[in-house]
């Protein structure tokens, strides 16, 4: 497990995040243990979760937190993870219980950290954009998490480049803390990134910490010859809205992973392993996230950290984006 350093600070993470939004949902906190054993003995020192996780039906919200505080204290872990949480979603019914204003960023936090079982967050992120709160607002309250021991560093989720740009911005006018990583989707199937957001963290020495290197596992190809979502799965989960069938249920992404894996058959490569090995061997990536509903999970896809793909085997997962039509995107921002 490589271990990179987070933008340009001191923090180093290893090159793959845990991503946890399964437990309290598709895994239980047993299964979540396991995953969180497997994960840490896999050299990953690097996890990632939400204060509204694992969403879904009501109620659920915070559980995920909970349950990674728990394995937290049970596992005298905390010093050796770096630990990541977000804010924004709705936490209450209250018109003050969501967005970024300063209310709701302080709240969430001392939330989060009661959760967490901790007193301070290593990378403590805003989920999206708040279109409704000032810059200056979310990144003043930012700040004082950060002046008060609360927060070590500050990024975000789900910005577009101007997004990004704005707010670094904004905290060198102000002289506030800033945003070092930011966290985006990213695969071989979207790739939009690529554009404006990618150069850019390069370019001022923003992290970048990608989700869903595995498509939602449609890059495992296991949907390729049924296109029937298995239960337990996120394209059959209990969140109330399509977002991942929306993302990549449609013919033209499954005649491309189909096309995909048969290229990689007979050179005998798991096409999961091809996923997350083509993610990783992009240059302005610092970190692609993992989630597992199981242990076996994480430790099937965890095969491909060591694969090199050849020039060949690149340049067939590079040509695919180029095939797939050009939906606009409604979900850049949700998670």
């Amino acid at each position: 497990m490589r271990i990179k350093q987070l933008g340009a600070t001191g923090l180093k993470v290893s090159e793959i995040c845990l991503g946890t939004m399964t437990f309290g949902n598709q895994a239980n906190q047993e299964t979540a243990f396991a995953i969180m054993d497997l994960a840490e003995q896999s050299g990953i020192n690097f996890f990632d979760t939400a204060d509204v996780y694992p969403g879904g039906p009501q109620g659920l919200t915070g559980i995920t937190e909970e349950i990674v505080g728990n394995w937290l204290h049970e596992r005298n872990a905390r010093e050796r993870i770096v630990l990541a949480t977000k804010c924004y979603g709705r936490t209450g019914a209250g018109p003050n219980d969501q967005g970024l204003s300063r209310r709701h960023i302080i709240a969430a936090c001392e939330a989060s950290l009661k959760r967490l079982q901790t007193d301070y967050i290593d990378l403590y992120q805003v989920h999206r954009f708040d279109t409704e709160t000032p810059l200056e607002e979310t990144l003043r309250a930012l700040d004082d998490l950060v002046r008060d021991g609360k927060v070590r560093y500050i990024g975000c989720s789900n910005f577009h480049a101007w997004h990004l740009a704005d707010a670094l911005w904004t905290s060198r006018l102000h002289g506030l803390e800033h945003f070092v990583s930011v966290q985006p989707r990213y695969n071989i199937l979207f790739r939009m990134i690529e554009d404006e957001l990618l150069p850019f963290c390069q370019d001022h020495g923003v992290g970048v910490i990608v989700y869903n290197p595995l498509a939602a596992g449609m890059l495992t190809g296991r949907y390729v010859e049924k296109h029937e979502a298995e239960s337990g799965t996120r394209f059959r989960s209990a969140n109330p809205n399509d977002l991942y069938r929306r993302r990549y249920w449609n013919d033209a992404v499954f005649e491309e992973v189909a096309n995909l894996a048969a290229y990689m058959a007979p050179r005998g490569r798991n096409l999961a392993h091809v996923a997350l090995a083509w993610t990783l061997a992009q240059p302005a990536v610092t970190s692609a996230i993992l989630g597992a509903s199981r242990p076996e999970q994480l430790r099937e896809s965890l095969g491909g950290v060591d694969l090199q793909l050849d020039e060949d085997e690149l340049q067939v997962c590079n040509e695919i984006w180029y095939k797939l039509p050009r939906i606009q995107d409604q979900e850049i921002a949700r998670r």
